[in-house]
């Protein structure tokens, strides 16, 4: 019987020691992040955005010593595309240099709905708690529909 406790207890703390890593590096990487309202945006960051939301991409923008992460659809010829980030997980190289993966989700219009066919540039800014700028920022889509 005490070779069976013994045992339980070897495995458990074997299991134990192989988990809390993988557990506590997942919510290391994570970015913290809030989405802001078209009024909360700087006037800085409004007056770029034109020359960035005509293609698919995202990018990182740095204003006094906040960074913000932009998400665009690229040019659409309807209303009803909308765009959503689910995650940004930092993905760190050295102590200084790191990137990003924003994970964002697409969300397309349903093809029978009637809308509007006038050009719309569907993005989204969120404010993040990064203190310095990503290397490169990778995007991970997700379509829906």
């Amino acid at each position: 019987m005490k070779k069976y406790l013994i045992f339980g207890l070897a495995l458990v703390i074997i299991m134990g020691s192989l988990m809390v890593p993988k557990i506590m590096k997942g919510k290391e990487g994570l970015v913290k992040f809030k989405e802001l309202e078209e009024q909360d945006i700087p006037e800085k960051i409004v007056e770029m955005l034109p020359k960035y939301i005509m293609e698919e991409r995202a990018i990182t923008c740095k204003y006094r010593d906040d960074i913000y992460v932009v998400v665009a659809r690229g040019e659409k010829k309807s209303h009803g595309f909308f765009v959503d980030i689910e995650k940004i997980v930092k993905d760190k190289e050295s102590k200084d240099k790191f990137d990003i993966v924003v994970y964002a989700k697409f969300i397309d219009p349903d093809p029978n709905e009637i809308l509007p066919q006038e050009y719309d540039y569907p993005y989204i800014i969120v404010k993040t708690n990064l203190k310095s700028m990503p290397e490169q920022v990778h995007l991970d889509i997700e379509y829906m529909e």
